[in-house]
Order: structure tokens, then sequence, then C-alpha cells
């Protein structure tokens, strides 16, 4: 089985069950709901205990488990072609250059990581239509200036 087909037999009995995604996440629990999810659509890992309390809600075998708790090839195809998604990539391609100067502006010279990073997802109530709220916050990674010397900052933290 491939992981692409275990994604598809999670999709189908969810369907089946007539389950949401905050349901599945309340019963397996333990991480964001954004990677819990994330995991049963194949784009990360569920750490052992979770992959079981996976398994075990959707009825899997112990392979399909251990899938579960495998660090997947993640990402999508360019530019995404699902709509929602697509404005994500948009948002970035027009927004991203303002972003990124103004986090070099505040931090310096490097980089917001995806990886020591907190996502939050909210529904806010809004009289012209209920709008998506997203939290992001990742961590300041700076570059490293690596052969620095005479007095030269290694790290490309914020100059006074």
């Amino acid at each position: 089985m491939k992981r692409e087909q275990l994604t598809e037999k999670i999709l189908d009995i969810k369907r089946e069950k007539g389950w949401s995604w905050k349901y599945i996440c309340e019963e397996i629990g333990g991480m964001s709901p954004i990677l819990v999810t994330g995991a049963l659509l194949g784009q990360m890992k569920l750490v052992k205990p979770l992959a079981k309390k996976a398994a075990t809600l959707f009825g899997l075998s112990e392979l399909e488990e251990k899938m579960l708790n495998e660090v997947p090839m993640r990402g999508t195809t360019m530019p995404p072609t699902d709509p929602l998604i697509y404005r994500f990539y948009e948002l970035i391609l027009v927004n991203g250059p303002a972003i990124k100067a103004l986090i070099e502006d505040e931090f310096g010279d490097g980089i917001m990581s995806a990886i020591d990073f907190n996502m939050d997802i909210a529904r806010e109530a809004n009289e012209k239509g209920d709008r998506v709220a997203i939290s992001m916050s990742g961590k300041f990674l700076p570059y490293k200036y690596y052969g620095a010397e005479q007095g030269i900052p290694q790290l490309g933290y914020k100059e006074d």
C-alpha cells in the first residue's frame, strides 16, 4: 500500500462514518488539530501513541498504523490547483515581500521557522460574513555568517 492509498482509505472511512475533522482530532488528541489532520492527509507523521489511537479509531491494520508514524514526502504541486490553497499561495506571492521586509526590520537577517512553529485557525463572527482567522507563530532563525571574524557578528540578528 502507498501512503496516498492510506489517505484515501481514511477519507472514505471519515465519509462513511460522517465524522468531522473536529471529532477526529478530539478523539486522537495530543497535538494541534492542524497537525493531526495533516498527518491523516499524508503531510505529517503521527508519533507512535497517536498513530495507535488513529489506527484504533479508523480500524487500520498494524502496517497502516506504522505508515502513519513514517515521515512523509511533503508538499503539493505548484502552483496549487485547489482554489483555497491557491489563495494562500497568492497571498504570499502578493504580500510575501512586505512580510519579509517587516520581519527583517524587526528581527534581522533570517527566516521564520515552519518547523518550530504554531498555528491556529478560528472562526470570527462578522456581520458581513464570517471570517477565517489564522494565527501563525514561528521561531526566528537568524542566518549564520560562517567565517565571520574581526568582531563581525556570527548571526544575522538585528544590529543596534
